[in-house]
């Protein structure tokens, strides 16, 4: 089991909330990087404002259809550019991947190479729920270790985000000879925190509308991070339907921080059918530039709360066991700071002190 203690290392807790950064979403901007690999899945939390961040991949695909009797190699570069604009929910995105793909056709002894953007697409990313920013839902139980890892039902209502944005095919593409130069596309992010080491993303998207081959998909990945926090682990399952291509995928694979803005991956997965059978391998890194700036608002323009709530009336008097001897607050939870003598004391040494005034003037010194 994963120990309270290990916490106490600040590199530690850093490490563990770097790993769910993209999944928690307390926030939007995150002291570590926050990115979708290895997966294909789209996180729901932007990147934070003014964040540029690279996620590249090199990829290897073998490809092998019984009907149409050919097998295919396939070799390319995934890559995804974001930036957080304007404000810490809304995000910009281009993502695709070029790809070279060399068919076989065994019955005709024919080679063919296609190689041009199997996807290539520009869109926009914004945050329409976020069920953490209620302060009171991220307080933690300083008392239970279990009570903060064990899972609560609360924890299925997930963050969920909204994208729009359209596809681009640029010249002539032979893996989509007939489609638009523009397609319009459009998905829904949903993101839960099971437990502070679990977390599940959905996506569900309608890709390429208005074209002869519209593209219904979904995606489900399921994140964890491991004991050592610098490491996390995936298992994701991907559903495409169209006229043109209908499949279900299966990839897991894993991420190594290696530090607060720099991230390795790897992942491998594959079909579960045989036109065409697929078995795919990938490698890549995230990289971002952590431009971010805080905004901070004064006092006078904060709302109540935001600040840590309002100071109660009786907040700063001494409790009831307090030690009167050593004239300090020794309740559960507060530090061990000198206030002085209460008025009490006073009130009692002046009656002390008048009394030896009064005796010492009885006394007749030989």
């Amino acid at each position: 089991m994963f120990r309270a203690v290990e916490l106490k290392n600040p590199k530690n807790a850093l490490f563990l909330l770097a790993l769910l950064a993209p999944l928690l979403g307390i926030c939007q901007y995150t002291d570590v990087i926050n990115s979708n690999r290895p997966g294909l899945s789209v996180s729901a939390y932007a990147v934070g404002k003014g964040v540029p961040q690279l996620e590249l991949g090199f990829s290897y695909e073998k490809r092998d259809h019984a009907d149409l009797n050919y097998d295919s190699n396939l070799y390319g570069m995934d890559f995804s550019v974001r930036y957080g604009l304007l404000f810490e929910t809304l995000e910009l995105n281009w993502e695709g991947t070029y790809q070279n793909q060399n068919i076989t056709y065994k019955s005709l002894d024919y080679n063919e190479s296609r190689t041009n953007f199997s996807r290539n697409r520009f869109g926009v990313k914004y945050l329409v729920f976020d069920p953490y920013k209620d302060p009171e839902r991220n307080k933690p139980n300083l008392y239970s270790w279990k009570a903060n890892n064990k899972f609560l039902f609360k924890n299925l209502i997930p963050a969920i985000s909204v994208y729009a944005g359209a596809n681009f095919v640029i010249g002539d593409n032979p893996f989509y000879p007939t489609d638009p130069t523009v397609s319009p596309r459009a998905m829904v992010a949903t993101q839960s925190r099971l437990t502070p080491r679990f977390v599940l993303i959905s996506n569900i998207s309608y890709d390429r509308i208005a074209t002869d081959d519209p593209e219904l998909g979904y995606t489900l990945s399921l994140s964890h991070a491991l004991r050592n926090p610098k490491w996390s682990v995936f298992l994701e399952n991907q559903g495409v339907s169209s006229d043109r291509y209908s499949d279900v995928l299966l990839r897991g694979g894993g991420a190594y921080l290696v530090n607060e803005n720099f991230q390795v991956d790897a992942n491998l997965g594959g079909s579960f059918k045989d036109s065409p059978s697929r078995l795919f391998v990938s490698v890549g890194a995230s990289y971002r530039l952590d431009l971010h700036k805080d905004i901070l608002i004064p006092i006078e323009d904060q709302k109540a709360g935001e600040n840590g709530g309002a100071i109660k009336k009786n907040s700063m008097r001494k409790s009831k066991n307090t030690k009167k001897s050593k004239g300090r607050n020794t309740a559960k939870g507060a530090e061990d700071i000198d206030l002085g003598p209460s008025k009490k004391d006073l009130k009692r040494l002046k009656k002390k002190e008048k009394k030896k005034i009064s005796s010492d003037k009885g006394v007749i010194d030989f």
